[in-house]
């Protein structure tokens, strides 16, 4: 009989005091925020378990505990410039508590002399205020309720102590989290009519980060799992799979690097003043490289991104694309730009994980507005002409919401007036070039879409038109050449 984890392991646990409470179990934190603090641990002596809350009535927090905090974490990916798979397991968790059927237990993490940092990923719509979420003897329903209660349960417990404030982490994929979250926390102060000390408290003693956070974590391995633990040896019901690549930056100041020992842990997480260039770095360089590549793919044939960096004339499109025209409209140290794509790169090679061209495909018009349309300004600002790279990518942008690869039908993935308006607008088009520029233009000119009329750009609706053209009577591929021989 196969044995459960934490009757297989012998680590004693728990033998570190909980500095961090973590709102959330999921794979996400437990893959990036909790592996984190395993290694500071294990190689920097920070000495720190987790306390993690359940934020919702629905979670999995007794998983956690039936297995004493122990899970296995397992890291696939490029690393050094070659495919590793290798696993580890997590030893940073204490003790999992279920506020809805825990109150008392939760409030009493708030009396910890010990606790130092929160940290939190309850998805974007957690980051709510919920005017109806009042203070009573049972949880709040809302994240930033129940992370009100226990910054107040503290304070009313240390009597306002200025030295028993914490550090607040979230790590919501939301612009300016921490900001975010901090005047929620106010809202509730002022709805439930908390005395003026404690806000005093919160602002002097306490400090809200915003934070990026980056690394794919797909979750337990349901397809491999008995694989899986025919080669660990033991059941683990909370294996977590991430890939290798991790970034981890935080706004905050100067002396939180005493605190948390990042760096001699070796991990890639960033202690910064302003989050701003690394939070554009990532849009532009990663989110805008798959919202460029993708119509190109598809329309190529391909149907993951590895496919598309595996094939010699989309790989080296992409990579003259982030080298040539995002990197150079970038306000960071060239080094530490290219040395970012080259990891993005490896990450879109990453053997282990697929990520399919059509699930990036959704919402792509309003991606392509925030993702690569600031590049393509910016670059034609700087440079005084066109990126031919984006502008061939807008371009298969636009072929691709046709909605058609040769005779097969593509399931677009986007608001429905804006598929109704793509549609109308094909269907204005015949073979001709000067209906093909009509098109192109009314395209450019709908401020809807892009919120200012781009076909003002000089040379804009024309270069799309002539990559079109090649588009529709040859095919992506020979356009692709045309523009990378251009």
């Amino acid at each position: 009989m196969i044995k459960n984890i934490k009757d297989s392991w012998t680590t004693k646990k728990g033998r570190y005091p909980e500095k961090i409470i973590q709102f959330g179990e999921g794979n996400f934190l437990r893959g990036f925020v909790d592996w984190q603090v395993d290694r500071m641990n294990k190689k920097a002596d920070f000495k720190s378990s987790v306390a993690v809350v359940q934020p919702r009535a629905t979670g999995s927090v007794h998983k956690l505990n039936e297995q004493d905090g122990l899970y296995t974490l397992f890291l696939q990916g490029i690393k050094d410039g070659k495919a590793v798979r290798e696993h580890t397991v997590i030893e940073a968790v204490s003790r999992g508590i279920d506020p809805y059927k825990q109150y008392g237990e939760f409030l009493k993490l708030a009396e910890n002399p010990y606790l130092r940092f929160i940290v939190s990923n309850t998805t974007e719509a957690g980051i709510a205020y919920d005017p109806e979420d009042l203070r009573t003897d049972t949880s709040p329903k809302s994240f930033p309720g129940k992370l009100t209660v226990l910054l107040y349960h503290r304070y009313k417990h240390f009597n306002g102590s200025k030295d028993k404030g914490v550090v607040i982490i979230p790590c919501e994929l939301i612009d300016r989290n921490g900001e975010e979250l901090k005047k929620i926390v106010y809202r509730y102060v002022d709805l439930w009519q908390l005395e003026s000390g404690f806000l005093t408290w919160l602002e002097e003693s306490n400090v809200f980060c915003s934070s990026l956070v980056d690394r794919i974590v797909p979750g337990y391995p349901k397809d491999s799992i008995n694989a899986i633990t025919e080669e660990l040896g033991y059941e683990d019901r909370l294996v977590v799979v991430g890939e290798q690549y991790h970034l981890w930056v935080i706004e905050g100041p100067e002396w939180l690097k005493s605190e948390l020992p990042v760096k001699e842990a070796g991990l890639n997480t960033l202690i910064v003043d302003d989050m701003g260039p690394y939070r554009t770095r990532k849009v532009r360089i990663l989110n805008g490289a798959h919202t460029a590549l993708t119509p190109v793919s598809y329309l190529c044939g391909k149907e993951t991104v590895g496919e598309a960096m595996l094939d010699e004339q989309i790989g080296e499109y992409v990579r003259s694309l982030i080298f040539e025209e995002i990197i150079p409209t970038l306000d960071l140290p060239q080094e530490e730009l290219i040395d970012y794509a080259k990891d993005i790169i490896d990450r879109f090679l990453n053997p282990y994980i697929t990520h399919y061209v059509m699930d990036i495909s959704l919402n792509s018009i309003s991606k392509f507005k925030t993702r690569d349309l600031p590049t393509l300004l910016e670059f034609f600002e700087q440079k005084g002409k066109l990126p031919q790279k984006l502008v061939f990518s807008f371009s298969a942008l636009l072929s691709f919401y046709k909605g058609k690869r040769g005779e097969e039908i593509i399931s677009l993935r986007d608001d429905k007036q804006v598929i109704t308006f793509f549609e109308k607008q094909w269907n204005t088009v015949d073979e001709s070039r000067a209906s093909l520029y009509s098109f192109v233009v009314s395209i450019l000119s709908e401020k809807t879409l892009w919120e200012q009329d781009l076909s003002q750009i000089e040379g804009f609706a024309d270069t799309v038109t002539d990559y079109l053209m090649v588009i529709e009577k040859s095919g992506m591929r020979s356009a692709l050449q045309a523009c990378m021989e251009k």
